[in-house]
């Protein structure tokens, strides 16, 4: 990109666009990255810089960039139909289809669908659905939620007010009265010194504690990653989901499995629900249903619970873009590459074992204190030569070492001290191998200070 652009842009920028989740002052001093292409597993930034994309856009490019077939249904379907609402008895082709094919391949009984725009409308549109479906049984005081520290829900009022990290929520005064957290199962982000297994069980302790102390009949849902994944990718222990799952269903509370991040291939399976055996309530999605390339998002209804709201009669809910006819052509388009090239398969049996193995390898480096990950997600959290004593307040590692891994040539994400990977499912074991390379002198660069 020539220079005069360049500075052009990013005087446009400064001048009127807010960042998501962005420390401002610190972008316009750096100057904002400008991606200017992208293809396969790669983008390329303002420089001419190609960059391994080691988080796939936003945890969200599943198929990686410049897939031809997506693009070609958007086309078509902006030439037929590009926009009808799904409100007034009326919808669009590819809206049902979607349809029909989620439920085909949704965990057992989840066989509903209500279209939005993103993650944080999918998991709003839940509690609202929830809301109503306890209504409408004659339990309106089932109101409250129950969501995990360390968890990551979305930007809304409500969605922040589930999230479980601090830095979303105190900014704006959240989270709201009725959302409630217990603890989720990441002993090494509090410092605890029991195993995973005995802290996991403490935790179901703790939520047990709490569903007694508020009363069982004013909560009306739990939501839950099957991996935190904003949190800092935290796996759970075998077990561990199935077992909430039970504790919910003993107390009359839905169960809620937010499938934003883990949905559509990236663990292995379509869904973490069903890889688990979790037989959730709702499952809520995004991201992966289009592979980013056109904002989409999901929720999956159980067929009861569905029942339930329909009988309700009319349905006061839903967003202009509802079931839009482009994103939904886009998502069908998305998961026919999914199908035809067995890129879920492909992450169960090859790259996902690979790239753990080369992720797990770190386990004895000094400047790492713990490694997290399953099929294609994973993380790092990192130590200073000082060990966990000297860790900074706020974090620096995190940010240190994404700008250490850029001039690497990779790109991943920066969490508190820790970086977070998650490439497209199409990734290569020698852009695995790539990555971790990168990742190995970025480690040693922090530990030699």
């Amino acid at each position: 990109m020539e220079t005069a652009h360049l500075a052009d842009l990013r005087r446009r920028d400064e001048a009127h666009l807010l960042h998501p989740f962005t420390d401002h002052p610190d972008l316009h001093r750096q100057g904002t990255h400008v991606i200017q292409e992208a293809s396969g597993c790669h983008v390329t930034d303002e420089t001419g810089q190609r960059l391994l994309d080691g988080l796939a856009g936003l945890w969200c490019v599943n198929v990686g960039y410049g897939r031809r077939e997506i693009a070609e249904a958007v086309r078509k379907q902006i030439e037929t139909v590009a926009f009808y609402p799904s409100f007034f008895n009326t919808t669009t082709e590819p809206t049902i289809l979607l349809a029909d094919k989620l439920a085909s391949l949704a965990p057992r009984g989840l066989g509903k669908v209500f279209f939005s725009n993103s993650g944080s409308e999918a998991n709003e549109t839940a509690l609202k659905l929830i809301r109503a479906y306890h209504k409408l049984r004659g339990e309106p005081r089932r109101t409250k939620i129950l969501t995990r520290t360390f968890s990551y829900h979305g930007v809304g009022l409500a969605t922040t007010s589930m999230t479980g990290l601090p830095s979303c929520t105190e900014p704006f005064d959240l989270p709201l009265p009725g959302f409630l957290h217990v603890p989720g199962p990441h002993p090494y982000g509090v410092a605890s010194e029991k195993s995973p297994a005995d802290y996991a069980a403490w935790c179901l302790e703790e939520t047990e504690r709490l569903i007694a102390k508020e009363g069982a009949d004013t909560i009306a849902a739990f939501f839950a990653e099957p991996v935190q994944g904003a949190g800092g990718v935290i796996v759970p222990p075998p077990g561990h989901l199935k077992a909430l799952r039970e504790l919910c269903r003993k107390h009359g509370i839905l169960f809620v499995a937010d499938e934003v991040i883990t949905g559509f291939g990236r663990l292995g399976a379509w869904f973490a629900s069903s890889l688990w055996d979790l037989e959730p309530d709702f499952v809520n999605t995004a991201k992966g249903i289009t592979s980013g390339y056109v904002p989409l998002g999901a929720t999956l209804v159980s067929d009861p619970i569905a029942d339930v709201l329909k009988r309700g009669g009319y349905l006061a809910h839903g967003f202009t873009y509802t079931g839009h006819p482009v994103a939904a052509a886009a998502a069908l388009a998305n998961i026919a590459i999914l199908e035809r090239e067995k890129l879920i398969e492909r992450v169960r049996d090859d790259v996902g074992p690979y790239f753990q193995k080369k992720l797990h390898a770190f386990a004895g480096h000094p400047a790492v204190g713990e490694v997290r990950g399953f099929g294609l997600i994973g993380a790092l959290d990192l130590l200073p030569r000082g060990g966990r004593p000297a860790l900074q307040t706020p974090p620096i590692l995190g940010a240190k070492a994404v700008a250490l891994l850029r001039k690497e040539g990779v790109i991943v994400r920066g969490i508190r001290d820790l970086i977070a990977m998650s490439p497209p499912l199409i990734v290569t074991h020698e852009e695995i191998d790539f990555l971790f390379a990168g990742v190995e002198r970025t480690l040693d660069r922090l530990w030699d200070g």
